[in-house]
């Protein structure tokens, strides 16, 4: 195999089988990480370039497939049948070879689920393929692991917002009233401390604010200001708590928090270091609810967590946050107050 030749272009990934009917706009985004690897005449493309959770396209060139329980069966690149996954055939594959030197392209397996949902969702509504629903958004952002299920429900009940430089969009001390999502523009987030503003994150198209106190059922714990002009897309609180906080909220009791952390699940405290010294569960990580967002790069994300506060709300929109960026994370029910009620 050798460096990538080229990118795939947007004509070629809507020929292929489970890219058919996306949009142009969706499409042109995918191509843009899309690569296309060759590799030589008499290798075997599907051994070298096969991997789990993958699909794997011929694009150009001839391939043997050689089938388990014998049969084989000559591919050839720009055909109907080259628009099914090499790897996802009714027979399976005991090896191929390259007859001609050969164009392939990999892609993920949920890269295509997600294209396929949200083009389906929108249908090609090109106010949806753009900001804050970027291919790459739609992949890292608030909407990553959101359940297929409610994706079209949501995109009825958002309600456009535009917004100037300067606007205050969410006031600190304000009841949580509205969860927003930024189709264009950046904001700051920022809090009052010791009389002076201080600056927490700086946001920007396909991230997301006002979920932590719309999941915690608090007041807002920071305000949101408009850096630039730009248009947010919203959403209330109970369309919040029905689309997004619930389906996203994994929740267990004590007895299998316990079981889960000898499995190699971590807790996470979301309280206050001086509420954490107090009475942590043993071996807890402390992570406080003001500093999650900063904790996302840093947190292995090949851990499972068990995250907890004292009554269980902060923790819920704690675990809300790292939810929807992709953790596996639980929630302990009741806090550690319903896990003092289980020990006695």
């Amino acid at each position: 195999m050798t460096a990538p030749a080229a990118r795939a272009t947007p004509r070629q990934l809507g020929q292929l089988a489970p890219l058919a009917g996306v949009s142009a706009e969706r499409l042109a985004q995918l191509a843009e990480t899309a690569a296309i690897e060759r590799a030589a005449r008499a290798s075997d493309p599907v051994r070298t370039r096969g991997r789990p959770g993958q699909s794997l396209f011929l694009l150009q060139g001839e391939l043997l497939l050689s089938f388990e329980g014998g049969g084989t069966e000559v591919l050839v690149g720009g055909t109907p049948e080259a628009a099914q996954p090499l790897n996802r055939r009714a027979q399976a594959l005991a090896r191929s070879k390259a007859i001609t030197d050969v164009d392939l392209l990999a892609l993920d397996d949920e890269l295509l689920d997600v294209v396929a949902t949200w083009d389906h969702a929108v249908r090609s509504d090109t106010r949806f393929t753009s900001g804050a629903f970027s291919l790459n958004s739609l992949r890292s952002g608030a909407f990553a692991q959101l359940p297929s299920a409610h994706v079209g429900e949501l995109l009825q009940r958002f309600q456009p917002m535009q917004v100037r430089r300067g606007d205050t969009v969410i006031r600190e001390g304000d009841e949580g009233d509205f969860y927003y999502v930024i189709e264009s523009g950046r904001f700051q987030v920022e809090r009052l401390l010791g009389g002076a503003h201080v600056v927490l994150a700086e946001l920007k198209p396909g991230e997301a604010f006002g979920e932590e106190a719309l999941a915690s059922d608090a007041k807002r714990n920071a305000s949101v200001r408009a850096l630039t002009d730009g248009r947010l897309l919203r959403v209330g609180r109970s369309d919040f708590n029905e689309l997004l906080r619930e389906p996203l909220l994994h929740r267990l009791g004590f007895p299998e928090g316990l079981e889960r952390v000898r499995a190699g699940a971590l807790w996470l405290d979301v309280r206050y270091p001086s509420e954490y010294q107090h009475d942590r569960l043993p071996k807890a990580l402390n992570v406080p609810l003001g500093e999650v967002r900063n904790m996302f790069e840093v947190l292995d994300r090949g851990r499972e967590y068990i995250v907890y506060c004292q009554s269980g709300r902060r923790s819920a929109a704690a675990a809300f946050l790292f939810a929807q960026r992709g953790f596996r994370v639980w929630l302990l029910e009741g806090g550690l107050k319903q896990a003092a009620e289980r020990r006695e």
